[in-house]
């Protein structure tokens, strides 16, 4: 496969909007800039916490300055409270990019759309994302899936594109990885899922639709947003890799899905490739679970940072490279 050319930025910002997790206590450091606590704490609006994911992730080369939403958490209004609470402004947008069809992450788009009334927008997402699926459990608890809206979507301020392969968008600094190819022997998706078919529910494990966000920072290797990773987090790093030529792993970010009965099997593994790879920072939140969380900070101290809704990841490349 050929690589892409993807640019490099001079710093990247990554805003934790969305997120199932908050602590207004945490410190900031040299990477992570907590918000910081106001007088009136007490008499303010607060961040609230669901479980869902959002990131407003800003990408800086030169002297211009670009910003892409993606993905829009569970709630209708979550993203737009929080987005309001942090003080930032989504008319910046550029673009909205879609992780994948399930609504913990498609859950506030009208509401940021609406919103976006001055100009239209390129909502970018995987054909795929429409798809009605519902999640089986063995108890026979069913849970319905349901896709984001075409025709809400299509009354409010966005073009929706659909691309199945990767999208080089915001000057060919911001990647989108399109859909993930599956390489290793443990990852294999989420096997209670369904979708509704012509002929009825069918299984529909692999959720060929989940993509990931990277950005090359310059000197420093590729930053990897991947919102729920249901294609697996080592098969995200290692699509990105593949995409890109480049092998360095800066840092990670998001949902690694090994919560639950079903997927602590797979912890080990994962944890060793993600060690193998040695990222400098990663983040894990959303459907990581405690488990793995708890594991990925014994095996990578130095590179673990807790997630909070309201923080800003900045990193910053080389200027010499």
């Amino acid at each position: 496969m050929d690589t892409l050319a993807l640019a490099p930025v001079d710093e990247l910002e990554v805003l934790i909007v969305v997120d199932n997790f908050v602590d207004v206590l945490l410190p900031s450091d040299e990477v992570a800039r907590r918000m910081p606590l106001r007088v009136d704490f007490w008499e303010r609006e607060h961040l609230r916490a669901e479980h869902g994911y959002a990131l407003l992730v800003t990408a800086t080369a030169g002297d211009r300055t670009s910003t892409v939403l993606y993905d829009a958490g569970l709630g209708r209004d979550t993203l737009l409270h929080n987005l309001d609470v942090l003080e930032a402004r989504p008319a910046d947008l550029r673009a909205i990019l879609l992780s994948h069809g399930h609504a913990d992450h498609h859950g506030g788009l009208e509401g940021v759309a609406r919103r976006l009334t001055a100009r239209r927008l390129p909502l970018v997402l995987h054909p795929d994302a429409w798809h009605e699926r519902r999640v089986v459990f063995p108890t026979g608890v069913e849970l319905p899936m349901p896709p984001p809206s075409r025709a809400d979507l299509e009354s409010v301020a966005v073009d929706i594109v659909e691309e199945r392969g990767p999208s080089l968008l915001v000057d060919d600094r911001v990647l989108l990885t399109g859909q993930v190819q599956r390489t290793t022997d443990f990852e294999k998706g989420f096997p209670l899922q369904q979708v509704h078919t012509p002929a009825g529910w069918e299984p529909d494990p692999w959720i060929w639709d989940d993509q990931a966000v990277v950005v090359n920072v310059r000197g420093k290797g590729l930053v990897v947003l991947s919102s729920c990773s249901h294609a697996g987090i080592v098969n995200v790093l290692r699509h990105a890799r593949r995409l890109t030529g480049v092998d360095r792993i800066h840092g990670v970010v998001g949902g690694l899905h090994l919560t639950g009965g079903l997927f602590a099997g797979i912890i080990p593994a994962t944890v060793a490739a993600l060690t193998e790879m040695a990222p400098d920072l990663i983040v894990p939140g959303h459907c990581t679970g405690w488990q793995a969380e708890q594991a990925v900070a014994a095996a990578l101290p130095d590179a673990y940072l807790k997630t909070s809704v309201g923080t800003r990841l900045v990193f910053s490349g080389d200027a010499a490279a």
